[in-house]
């Protein structure tokens, strides 16, 4: 009956371990899983701003497009205005701190008002 007792205490005290490990692995799992979250949310929230102040690029005019080009800091980010072509305009918000990846990257188009006037009048006779 004494050796009984033994060695269920010695299954109980097995259990508790196996149980425990299992714990502290399922503990493991959700704290990365909540890391991963957080991560997500702030990536999410980075990707947002960009996109913010890559709509008010587009909004801009030729003109004021023509004063931006090149690459400068916005914020936590940096803006990149480049003209492939004289009516083409490509704007890239990347991060400031190392600008190797760009999050949100569009072409717009903005004819030359100027241009196209003196081709207008160009064409009357």
């Amino acid at each position: 009956m004494l050796s009984e007792r033994g060695a269920a205490l010695l299954e109980v005290m097995i259990a508790t371990v196996v149980l425990a490990t299992a714990g502290l692995a399922l503990a493991g799992v959700v704290e990365a899983a909540i890391n991963a979250t957080i991560d997500m949310h702030e990536r999410e929230r980075r990707l947002a701003k960009a996109h913010q102040i890559l709509v008010a690029m587009t909004l801009l005019d030729h003109r004021d497009l023509t004063l931006r080009l090149g690459r400068r800091v916005i914020g936590d980010f940096a803006v990149t205005v480049q003209r492939p072509e004289p009516a083409l305009f490509r704007v890239a918000v990347a991060d400031s701190t190392t600008g190797a990846l760009e999050h949100v990257v569009t072409v717009v188009y903005r004819p030359d008002p100027e241009r196209a006037l003196g081709a207008r009048r160009a064409d009357r006779p």
